[in-house]
């Protein structure tokens, strides 16, 4: 919808434009940025989303002719620097690297969440997914997901699932796989993806859906069980573990993504060129390794792609939550 405020900017990009011999749309690209460009980390330093935003950083100032900085603002399961770029100038110099939980189920999970979403941000790029694999602990007798959905509804009151903590990815996808097959199971939390684990090897839990790169190494030591992947496909290091479609289960794709966010409202060349960025960074040979080290998979989705598809992911997440009875404070 045309507004007065849009109007009025698309009045100021036309002045732009005239006498210097460029199209609005092009002088603005080429006047971006006039600064340091500032990617907000929402969680602390040390992880996933925090190395991704360090490998951008590094290869996009030398292309963007700026210094490219990461500032991690952690806390409130990453609303706290998510809402500080919701409310940040929208001129594409205060970005925001995005994850399914801040722009995809915060909005359910939380009771008083400060930010939307989908509305109060612009996306510049989707870069990157850490696919979850259903993980068994290695004495149950279970060889397929058929299997392990039956002897769920025979009987539901012995079989247990871990998460690495209420409203988390793998607690939701928990929560998505029993709503796809039917079945209660019982849902243990814990404070994180270590302690999961260790209760995995020490067969005190029965399965878990966990991040790839938080399991892969015990799975090809022998010490977990691979039932599939909980993904549109494969992944690269277990070729021989079946997806979760392929399985016989289809609608349980849950993969943790990674995609960087403008504040709404940012001109559409200045999201353009940064999604040029984007693309220029994550298609070097170094990016690339790096990101594999980190068990992920680059899947670049350009700004209108990613835009069209995140509402779904929400109302995903929204059905999952509401029927699970899930919240947080």
């Amino acid at each position: 919808m045309l507004t007065r405020r849009t109007a009025l900017g698309g009045l100021l990009g036309l002045g732009a434009g005239f006498g210097t011999g460029l199209t609005p749309r092009r002088g603005m690209a080429q006047t971006f940025p006039t600064r340091a460009v500032t990617i907000v980390v929402p969680y602390p330093a040390g992880g996933p989303v925090d190395a991704m935003a360090r490998l951008y950083a590094d290869e996009a100032a030398a292309d963007l002719g700026q210094p490219v900085t990461v500032d991690n603002r952690g806390g409130g399961g990453g609303t706290i620097g998510t809402v500080a770029v919701a409310r940040a100038e929208p001129d594409g110099h205060t970005l925001v690297l995005g994850t399914n939980q801040t722009h995809a189920t915060n909005q359910s999970l939380l009771k008083n969440c400060p930010y939307d979403g989908v509305t109060d941000f612009a996306p510049v790029a989707g870069i990157a997914v850490i696919p979850h694999v259903l993980v068994l602990r290695k004495s149950l007798q279970v060889k397929s997901v058929a299997e392990l959905i039956a002897g769920a509804k025979k009987a539901p009151d012995a079989m247990n699932y871990g998460s690495t903590g209420i409203g988390s990815a793998s607690h939701l996808t928990g929560e998505l796989f029993k709503t796809r097959a039917g079945v209660d199971i019982r849902h243990i939390p814990f404070r994180g993806a270590a302690p999961m684990t260790t209760e995995l090897l020490g067969e005190r839990i029965d399965f878990a859906f966990a991040t790839l790169p938080s399991v892969i190494s015990l799975i090809e030591a022998g010490e977990l069980k691979a039932l599939a992947i909980a993904s549109a496909k494969r992944a690269a290091r277990l070729p021989n573990v079946p997806t979760m479609t392929e399985a016989g289960l289809s609608g349980v794709e849950a993969d943790a993504w990674f995609a960087l966010f403008a504040p709404a409202k940012t001109p559409q060349p200045v999201i353009d060129r940064l999604y040029r960025s984007v693309a220029a960074a994550f298609g070097k040979d170094k990016a690339k390794e790096a990101v594999a080290k980190l068990g992920m998979a680059l899947v670049l989705t350009p700004p209108a792609a990613f835009a069209a598809a995140l509402p779904g992911e929400v109302k995903k997440w929204a059905e999952v939550i509401k029927a699970a009875k899930v919240s947080i404070e």
